[in-house]
């Protein structure tokens, strides 16, 4: 495959996602799947609408001075795309970028797009890119430089101040590193790292869980061990199951499951025993929590498709040692691996969300029985989802506290960060390279 069919791929991808709304990392796995794309192109590819994407705001305020028109989405896709290259890509010559920019233009628009797309680009390279350094404002500064939109920058700030916000934009730009966990009902954690070192997969051991293995060098998809012997899981990710503490034997309820990673290593923690009912809203999303299960030889997972605001019509009161909710969030802790979010997410959506969790959360407290307890969980960084839901819930549940042994049980690592409050730890992308997390446990008196 030619490099200028990667960089159609590539526009065609951040096109729909950009005007459509279409899911980035889902786009691109089709996209690649369906154009047969190899395997050295599959960085390029990922690299072009991943990167982009991340750098949209910036971008835009690049060529705002170059472009005083009106264009077709996918023109204005074409520039941010070709500036990404020109300003991040240090590996491809400007020349190339905008002759392959021009024959895009050429194929898919007609004479004038192509010399408009030229006469841009050749006007960034002879004039130079507008300096971020003249924003005044340091709202708006962090928001340009780290492609953020203003509102959410400015969210952040006035809960955690200029420079964990700032830190925080930085790390959204930044490449994850990969984590994975082991099934040690199959393997130890040492005999996965020998495998591991022998297939040339180096490893250091998470801080995280004492099944997590954060990879330093190799591709974990390729190892003998994958899918049946380990997980891809984020790092921050596993702590969830640790903290749930959940023992052999004991019945669980995990009430939003999909796609599984949490509820099989709740499995993996209670030695395959005792039960765990696992529930989502979607038949499709169970179905993962399932096929997640047998991979990994797992047998004492209940699936069902349920809306778990009515759980209390399935299940008795007092029936749960222990129940996790992994709520439905904003996913503002995950902007590395899916970018997109931070452009179409609004603040109402983060209220609307917040009355899904204080209503799953009113559901599945009645099912907890005495001295039992409940993990909620969040992907997002926000403490309208997170601290002050917490803080509701106490006020409106007086039999209901945070467990502090959950404070003294966290890994050293978590003790000594500053997101530790009295309703739990927010984790931030920054603290472990890895995705921002709120946890926090609850005990019923």
């Amino acid at each position: 495959m030619s490099k200028n069919s990667v960089r159609e791929i590539g526009l065609k991808l951040l096109n729909q996602v950009g005007e459509s709304g279409g899911f980035s990392h889902i786009l691109i796995n089709q996209a690649i799947s369906n154009h047969d794309v190899s395997e050295k192109d599959k960085g390029l590819l990922t690299e072009l609408v991943y990167g982009t994407l991340q750098r949209k705001l910036t971008l835009e305020y690049y060529l705002k001075p170059f472009v005083k028109k009106k264009t077709d989405p996918w023109v204005k896709w074409l520039l941010y795309m070709s500036i990404y290259q020109m300003v991040y890509l240090e590996r491809v010559p400007d020349h190339a970028v905008i002759n392959e920019a021009v024959t895009i233009a050429k194929k898919r628009g007609h004479r004038g797009t192509s010399g408009f797309v030229n006469g841009v680009l050749r006007n960034v390279q002879r004039q130079g890119l507008p300096n971020l350094e003249s924003i005044k404002d340091p709202v708006e500064k962090i928001s340009i430089q780290t492609s953020h939109p203003y509102w959410l920058v400015k969210r952040w700030v006035d809960m955690y101040g200029i420079q964990t916000t700032k830190d925080m934009c930085e790390s959204n730009l930044e490449a994850k590193k990969i984590s994975v966990r082991i099934q040690p009902l199959k393997n130890t954690l040492a005999e996965v790292e020998e495998i591991l070192k022998e297939e040339g997969i180096e490893t250091a051991r998470s801080e995280l869980s004492k099944q997590g293995l954060n990879i330093k060098s190799g591709n974990p998809l390729t190892s003998q061990l994958f899918p049946g012997n380990l997980t891809i899981q984020d790092e921050t990710s596993m702590l969830v199951a640790e903290m749930l503490d959940a023992k052999p034997g004991m019945t669980v309820l995990d009430a939003c499951s999909a796609p599984g990673g949490k509820t099989t290593h709740i499995a993996e923690k209670m030695n395959n025993e005792g039960v765990i009912y696992a529930y989502d809203l979607h038949h499709k999303k169970v179905k993962l929590v399932k096929e997640k299960a047998e991979t990994l030889g797992l047998t004492n997972i209940h699936t069902s498709a349920q809306d778990s605001r009515h759980l209390q019509d399935i299940h008795a009161t007092e029936t749960f040692d222990r129940i996790l909710l992994d709520a439905p969030c904003s996913g503002l802790g995950v902007l590395r691996s899916k970018p997109d979010i931070k452009y179409h997410k609004t603040e109402n959506d983060i209220y609307d969300l917040a009355e899904i969790q204080g209503q799953l959360l009113d559901s599945v407290l009645p099912l907890l029985k005495p001295n039992g307890t409940l993990v909620y969980s969040t992907c997002t960084v926000d403490r309208h989802e997170n601290e002050e839901q917490i803080k509701k819930l106490l006020d409106h549940h007086p039999d209901f506290e945070i467990d502090q042994n959950f404070f003294e049980q966290l890994p050293l690592s978590c003790r000594q960060l500053d997101g530790i409050s009295d309703y739990g730890i927010q984790i931030f992308p920054q603290d472990f390279n890895a995705d921002g997390f709120f946890i926090t446990r609850i005990k019923r008196i």
